[in-house]
């Protein structure tokens, strides 16, 4: 019965990451502005080269001021995240076969934990691209968004992790 119980703990939480994370994915589809413009505003390093011109003057080489190309990343991020929330999904469906004894554990764990690292990898990502476009000279909240979002994922990996070796797999 753990074990059933286990496997149905880890699908709610997978599930709970796959929900919020479909809610940005399907935001940014179908109201792509309300997060590219800020995504463009930190390839732009809009806000630090305003607020702060004595750093800026130091990376400002970093700066990407091609629209097109701000755009094309924008896609990119969007195309990424569809295919991390269907692994999502995926992983929950799996961990609920599992949970029903339809499906072996050890497979669906696998294909949970590699979808939790396509999220932690969506907000490492950010966490990186922003380091080099220094979001945090503007940007503290998306930052500590991203950061929040990586912890999320790593304590999902965890449970997956813990649970995979309370249940022998």
């Amino acid at each position: 019965m753990l074990d059933t119980i286990l496997l149905a703990a880890q699908a709610f939480s997978l599930a709970f990451m796959a929900g919020w994370l479909t809610i940005g994915a399907m935001e940014n589809l179908l109201h792509p502005f309300l997060n590219e413009t800020y995504t463009a505003e930190v390839m732009d390093m809009a806000r630090m080269r305003e607020d702060y011109p004595e750093a800026y003057h130091f990376v400002a080489y970093r700066r990407v001021t091609s629209p097109g190309l701000r755009r094309a990343l924008f896609r990119c991020i969007v195309v990424w995240e569809f295919a991390a929330t269907f692994a999502l999904w995926i992983g929950v469906g799996g961990l609920g076969l599992a949970a029903a004894g339809s499906l072996a554990p050890d497979v669906a764990v696998a294909i949970a934990l590699v979808a939790t690292m396509m999220f932690i990898a969506t907000w490492c990502g950010f966490l990186i691209a922003g380091n080099w476009f220094c979001y945090w000279f503007g940007h503290e909240g998306g930052q500590n968004t991203h950061f929040q979002m990586t912890l999320w994922g790593m304590l999902n990996a965890v449970l997956l992790v813990a649970g995979a070796a309370s249940l022998g797999v």
